[in-house]
Parts: structure tokens; sequence; C-alpha cells
């Protein structure tokens, strides 16, 4: 009677309220979705579609967004007792209607529904949550006066345009990859579950690595970047490497927060802090001279009167990294794409994510673009990255600088968040065959996994206390290729695996049957793959070829800057020394 056993635990899991059981139940399916063809993945996806179209999914999205964004309108309503009422009677099974204990297709047609209503009940936020998530970066807008402050107005001006209708391009393709691709049965929870349904297993694990670098180097940077913040407040008292450290121990103590959702209203406060910090940094500039001990400690540029350009000219290879480098920085205020999909897999109408996300880039393309060009105006070439440490009034400077601390402990929280369930779900749990976090197990897994990830980002921001140039390798190693190198790649992926179907026989998906003409070792049907969409297919390989070749320039970049810093005795690891006062 044990297959019995487990139905009647499904159905009992099902039924309860318990969010957290539903939730366990999503996360513990480790599905093979690899032997899956993809003519059943997209038939699953267009029915998810049609059932969200048709589906009551909460309360409608905001048709006011700021005002009900203020008011903290993050997550959708969970549905009441019709929804509860619909999942029991899916999972409920008689016991009469098994057979025989041993049937093990009536055993897993409700489990497989149960985990089905599961991956529904934990999607509950809503695009003003998403608008909220993505902003939450502290790290464009307080590099954006350095990135102006090497380019000049104009580039500097044209570059954030261009990366920006860039990046929203680029945050279309995962959106409409994900609508193809996600459904209920076949669930996506990360950017490494788009890569290996288009490209197969192998490649989804390398992004995965990459993901995990990612965040863990974005973790580094904020834990360097609040590092500097406390030093300055400190007026350079105390060990350097020391202060860093403490930020290192806050993160692992904010760090226990597990769910996703938790952070809306963290995120949502985030937003308004680096809104203060930015109108705060501008009017302190305005009336202030820079800070030119600050200034001479990170740049060593020497105290004299703000000059700025138009256009930044320079001979040499040092101009030229320097320029990259900011480039770099740019790329960071783009960098949310390598999480979009985990957003969207806890959306209830993942449909509306383009307008959180549509809302979230129109806000950094205009905030930080004017926070730069205004910043760099009354400061010139004693722009420090990050900016509002470059006031010189220490009372103005230590209240952004705390504030600035906070919104940026909370991003390192987000970070720190994904990167370690990603890292979890794709390698611990898979190789060591691991509990569920959602298990007592888990929970202290959970803990000790949280003070090794903030430790090694602790590690990452001494040994490199660089800011500016560990940023831009960041970007140019991690972020560039998640949000421009890598969507066009996995369009073109799958457009030429959808196009190759057009030859086909129709699908049948009662027996579950792709009735293929030919195959890959054929050349008609990568002939026919390409000939359907020839110049969509080939405007993504462009694309791809020109990120590529951009991020190689930006690693070289950053590169040859640190390469220069430490040799000119700016940058020293595990120091005492603070470079900003």
């Amino acid at each position: 009677m044990s297959d019995l056993k487990v139905i009647k635990s499904v159905a009992s899991a099902v039924v309860s309220e318990n969010g957290r059981v539903l939730e366990k139940l999503a996360n513990e399916d480790q599905q093979d979705f690899y032997h899956i063809s993809l003519e059943e993945i997209l038939y699953e996806a267009k029915l998810q579609r049609e059932l969200e179209k048709s589906e009551e999914w909460g309360e409608p999205a905001p048709t006011l967004p700021m005002l009900n964004l203020v008011k903290g309108k993050l997550f959708a309503k969970k549905p009441q007792s019709s929804s509860s009422n619909s999942y029991s009677s899916d999972a409920v099974v008689d016991e009469k209607q098994t057979g025989f204990e041993g049937d093990d297709d009536l055993v897993s047609e409700p489990i497989n529904k149960s985990l089905e209503n599961a991956n529904r009940m934990v999607r509950t936020a809503s695009w003003g949550s998403v608008f909220y998530l993505i902003t939450t970066d502290i790290l464009g807008p307080t590099s954006a006066p350095y990135s102006v402050s090497q380019l000049g107005y104009v580039p500097g001006c044209l570059l954030y345009l261009l990366f920006g209708i860039a990046a929203a391009y680029t945050g279309f393709l995962l959106w409409g990859q994900f609508l193809t691709l996600d459904s209920r049965k076949y669930p996506l929870h990360s950017f490494g579950d788009v890569v290996g349904r288009i490209y197969g297993k192998y490649t989804r694990y390398g992004v995965d690595c990459l993901q995990t670098l990612q965040l863990i180097c974005n973790v580094a940077v904020i834990t360097l970047g609040n590092g500097q913040g406390l030093s300055q407040m400190a007026k350079g008292k105390g060990c350097y490497t020391a202060l860093i450290l403490v930020w290192a121990i806050i993160g692992m103590i904010v760090g226990q927060i597990k769910s996703l959702q938790r952070f809306g209203f963290l995120a949502n406060l985030a937003i308004w802090m680096n809104v203060f910090v930015i109108i705060a940094t501008m009017a302190c500039v305005s009336k202030q001279l820079p800070n030119y001990t600050a200034a001479a400690g990170t740049a060593g540029v020497v105290k004299g009167p703000v000059v700025t350009h138009v256009i930044v000219s320079g001979a040499g290879s040092e101009a030229f990294q320097s320029q990259l480098t900011a480039c770099m920085n740019i790329v960071y205020a783009y960098g949310g794409a390598m999480v979009f999909i985990e957003f969207m897999s806890e959306m209830k109408r993942p449909r509306d994510f383009i307008k959180g996300m549509a809302c979230a880039q129109l806000f950094i393309f205009t905030v930080y673009l004017l926070y730069g060009m205004i910043v760099y105006h009354y400061q010139g070439q004693f722009v420090i990255n990050p900016a509002n440490q470059g006031i010189s009034h220490y009372g103005w400077q230590t209240a952004c600088n705390v504030v600035n601390l906070l919104s940026a402990i909370i991003a390192a929280g987000l970070y720190g968040n994904v990167g370690i369930k990603v890292f979890y779900t794709s390698f611990i749990q898979k190789v060591f065959n691991a509990p569920s976090l959602n298990s007592k197990k888990g929970r202290f897994i959970w803990t000790f996994l949280v003070i090794v990830y903030w430790a090694v980002a602790f590690v990452i921001a001494s040994a490199i206390p660089q800011f500016s140039y560990l940023t831009g390798l960041v970007g140019a190693i991690c972020i560039l290729q998640f949000t421009y190198t890598f969507p066009p790649i996995m369009q073109f992926g799958l457009d030429f695996q959808i196009a190759a179907m057009q030859g086909d026989g129709p699908y049948d998906p009662v027996n579950k049957v792709a009735n293929r003409v030919d195959s890959w070792s054929n050349l008609s049907r990568w002939v026919r793959a390409y000939k359907v969409n020839w110049f969509k297919n080939t405007c993504h390989i462009i694309f791809f070829l020109a990120a590529l070749a951009t991020a190689c320039l930006g690693m070289y970049s950053s590169g040859e800057g640190f390469a220069h810093s430490f040799a000119d005795g700016v940058t020293t690891s595990f120091t005492c020394n603070s470079p900003v006062a």
C-alpha cells in the first residue's frame, strides 16, 4: 500500500494552506527535462499561457503604476477558497480508483498534478515587485558620474542610451523565451533552465557556474563599497580590511532570509533610499567643493580647478583602458537580466513582466544619467566611485553613506539569496542528492552556505580593493554576458529549432510523439531552420559576436587597470590603509 500512502500524502500537502509545504513540493521536483522533446515543452507552454488568460490570477495589475507602487502593492493577493478547492479536487484520489497498489501510472498522475499546483501557488509576485527588484541595484546610480567623467558628456549620454536600448531588447528576448518554454508541468526557475532547454544540460552547467560567479562578485563589490563608506564615516580610522569584514558579517545575518518574496518590502525601501542618495548628492555637490582628499586617494588626482569635457580625449593605452572601464561600469546599470527568469518564475502573470522591466529600464536611464551628468558638471575630474563619497561636507557625506550602506546590503542580500539557490539546486542537490532547502536539514545547510558565501565575497573584496576596476571586471566577465551576449544566441537557438519544425508533421499530444521528417544529422533540417528566419538569425549572431568582442575588450582594460594600480601602490590586498577620507 506504499503507493496509496504517497497519494494520500501528496493530496494532504496540496490541500494544506501552508505555503511552505507547497513550495517544498515545487523545490523537490528534481525532474530531468532533457529527455523531453521540444515539441512537448512548447505544447505545454502554449496551454499554460492560455490558462493564464482564462483563470482568475488574483487582483489585476496596477492601473496607476506610480501611485500603486508608492503604496507598496508588490505582490498579488493569493486566491482564497476557490483556489484551494480546485487544488484539493485535483489532488484527492479515491483508493478504489487505483486498481492495484503497484500501478505506477495512476500514482504518478496525481503527484505530477500536485506539483503543478504547487508551482502555481508559489507564484505570487506582481509586475510592481519586479520593478522594485530590478532597480534595487545600488551600483548603477553611484557609478554613473564616474563613467561620464571618463567619457565626457556626449559619449556618456550616447552610451547610456545605446546600452539601455540593447538591454531593453535582450530583456524582451528573455521574456519571450520564458513565455515560449515555461509551464506548470515543466517550470523554469533560473537563467540556466532556459539555456538548458535550448542547448542542453552541459551548456546549462557552464552558465550556472558563471551566474554563481557573477552573484558572488556582485556581493563582493557591494561589500567593498560598504567598507569604503564605513571607512569614510570613521575618517580613515581603523583597519580598512576589518571594516570590510564588518559588512560581510552583517550580510551573513541578512542572508538568512530565504524567500525572495520577503525581499519585496526591503526592495521597495531600497529604491527610495537610492533616490534620497541621488538627490542629496546632487544638492551637496552643487553647493560644496569636491572631496579633494578622496579623489587623490582613489584616482591620484591633485587639487585644482574643476574641468569638464564634452568629449574626453586622450592618447595612449591608459586613456583607452579607463574609457573601457567606464563602459563596463555603465553595463552595471543594466545588469539585471541574469535574474529576470527568477523574477518571472515567481510572477502570477509572467506576461506582465514586460511592464515592470520597461519601467525599471526607463527609470535607470533617466535618473541615473541625470545624476551622472549633474555630479560630473560640478565635480569634473574629482568624481570618485561611488559618487556620493565625493561629498566634502562630513555631515551630509555620513548621512548619504549610512543610507547607501543600508540600501546596498539589501541589494547584496538579494544577490546572495539567488546565488546560493542557484549553486545549491544546480550542483549540491544534484551531485550529493542533498535535501530540499525547506527541510529541517536544509535550514542548517542554508545557514552554513550563507556564511561561506559571504566569507568568499569578503576575500574577493579585500584582495582587490579597487572599486572601479573591480566593477569593470565583473561587468566584463559576467554581467555583459547575461545582459547582452547570451540572450541573442539563446533566441537564435530557439528560433532555429522552432523553424525546423515547420517541415515536420503535427505534434501528437496524446501519445507525446513528435512527427519529424528528418533529424539534425540531415543537412536539410539545418538549411530549413536557418532559411525561415534568416535575417533575424543573422542579426542575432552579429549581436552575439559584437557583445562578445566588447566583453573581451572590457576584460583586457580592467586587467591592465589592476596591473597599473598594484604597480603604482594605489591598491594593496588586505590593507589597513583606507583609500578615502
